[in-house]
């Protein structure tokens, strides 16, 4: 009989998660409701969607380990925010909603700092 040893994430998936829940906890901490997590679709996928009072948010979380290569604020380039807007598109076309909708980010560095951008696109 073979045994199957399951594969284990990789460091960088791993540590994306991490920031992912972090980044959750910090926000309904900061009194926002969970909507969904992970939403994925052909055009990307949507991190968080969560509500703030009457406003839909969609967060978009990034973690830099370092910022030698650019800052993880820096990281949600133009080509970026359109996938995003692109796959909100295709989220509101399945969950219709007559409220606000605001994009934030939540970068989150290698030592931890967590910061919070509202409305950064």
């Amino acid at each position: 009989m073979m045994l199957f040893n399951k594969k284990t994430k990789a460091a960088h998936l791993s540590r994306g998660e991490e920031a992912e829940e972090q980044a959750h906890r910090y926000l309904l901490d900061a009194g926002l409701q969970p909507v969904a997590r992970n939403f994925r679709c052909k055009q990307g996928e949507l991190d968080l969607i969560m509500r703030e009072a009457r406003t839909l948010v969609i967060i978009e979380v990034r973690y830099r380990q370092s910022d030698r290569y650019g800052s993880a604020e820096e990281s949600v380039t133009a080509a970026k925010q359109a996938k995003l807007i692109a796959a909100t598109q295709l989220y509101l076309a399945t969950h219709k909603t007559d409220c606000p909708i605001r994009f934030d980010v939540v970068a989150i560095s290698g030592d931890g700092k967590l910061n919070w951008i509202k409305n950064a696109f």
